[in-house]
């Protein structure tokens, strides 16, 4: 008996040392996240770095204000370009989700030849880099007279590949003797996904509003590419055109507070929906 617990404890004891080390691990990686973050945010509260940023950073503000926002939003249209970001972001990700939940639903429920080779094409599409599509791309819009609108924006969202993928394994788990009973109802197939499965693809929904919104909202080659006219320049966009022309080395703090601002919507979407990416996770088995 003395044996087997000592061996037993062993074991505990080496998997707790293990833990540990994932843990130490993962929070040493947390810190190299977390500490540029909270740099930045100490800034743009700090008035005292509106001309130059203090090295070693400071943590704290020298001088505590508001006045780098207020700065940020005299100087930059921010609520125009934050609308602006919101509207490509929505737009883009109601038609991505909307393709990608369809072809998902096709090939996960609808038994068709070829559906294998479909997913596979349309995964392949992922290995392109965008560097090597956007010029014929921004040729194509340019002539169908597309450029400097969002329609750049939401035409090229047809095609979400890994989403297509996610929206399959996902509707994979889910019963195919549900659309069964709908067709012997007399069901079409579009009624069947979209009063049956749509309402339970919340969670994969969910997961893939964040990851497009991250996206969208981030991007900035892009929007340098199709947007011509200032009034229509997206969030991030908007920030380099006006970090360009004034000199981010000037203004080092109001572009921090220009930046944590920018940051709020992305950081609303995930903390409302980031128990659904948990949900998901946990039911398609994919690592995010």
């Amino acid at each position: 008996m003395s044996a087997v617990a000592h061996k037993l404890g062993s074991k505990k004891r080496q998997e707790a040392t293990v833990q540990w080390t994932f843990i130490t691990l993962l929070s040493l990686g947390s810190l190299v996240m977390i500490i540029p973050l909270i740099w930045m945010i100490s800034t743009s509260f700090d008035w005292a770095a509106r001309l130059e940023l203090s090295f070693p950073p400071r943590f704290w503000p020298e001088d505590p204000s508001l006045k780098n926002y207020r700065a940020a939003f005299t100087n930059v249209p921010m609520l125009k370009y934050i609308g602006n970001s919101l509207l490509v972001a929505v737009g883009h990700m109601i038609v991505s989700i909307i393709s990608a939940l369809l072809s998902g639903y096709a090939l996960s429920k609808i038994k068709f030849k070829g559906s294998n080779v479909v997913l596979v094409l349309a995964l392949s599409t992922m290995m392109i880099p965008f560097e090597m599509t956007m010029i014929p791309q921004y040729l194509l819009f340019s002539k169908l007279h597309l450029i400097d609108t969002y329609w750049s924006f939401y035409l090229p969202a047809l095609n979400y590949a890994f989403g297509t993928f996610l929206a399959k394994a996902f509707i994979d788990q889910l019963p195919s003797s549900l659309r069964e009973a709908a067709v012997i109802d007399g069901a079409g197939e579009f009624t069947v996904f979209w009063k049956i499965y749509f309402p339970l693809c919340a969670p994969i929904v969910a997961t893939m509003v964040i990851l497009l919104f991250l996206g969208v909202w981030n991007e900035l080659l892009w929007p340098l590419l199709a947007l011509k006219t200032s009034s229509k320049y997206t969030i991030q966009l908007g920030l380099a055109m006006f970090t360009y022309n004034n000199g981010v080395n000037k203004l080092p703090s109001i572009i921090m507070a220009a930046t944590t601002v920018s940051l709020i919507p992305v950081v609303a979407v995930y903390l409302f929906l980031q128990r659904y990416i948990i949900e998901s996770i946990a039911l398609t088995g994919i690592k995010q």
